[in-house]
């Protein structure tokens, strides 16, 4: 294994995002582009979902997200607008 692909790997999830979100580790989404899960259209919102769909840890990703109150992005297999929905009920 190369050393530098080691680094890479490690800078994706840095120890303090580890420690607020240890699951992220088996996050489907993680060696994803970040802007993916904030899509600029529905599209792209159907790709970050479709990725949420088959990930593991979507429920823990969820909570995080009502948790810290997260405005923006899919999170949890859900867009934005359907986290307002359910925190507005």
């Amino acid at each position: 294994m190369n050393t530098m692909d080691d680094t890479v790997e490690s800078e994706l999830l840095e120890v303090p995002i580890l420690l607020e979100r240890p699951w992220a580790v088996y996050a489907a989404c993680k060696s994803e582009q970040s802007l993916l899960f904030f899509p600029q259209n529905k599209n792209e919102e159907r790709k970050a979902l479709a990725i949420c769909g088959s990930c593991p840890v979507v429920e823990d990703c969820l909570a995080h997200a009502f948790e810290t109150k997260e405005r923006f992005g899919v999170w949890g297999g859900m867009t934005e607008r359907q986290r307002r929905k359910c925190v507005s009920r």
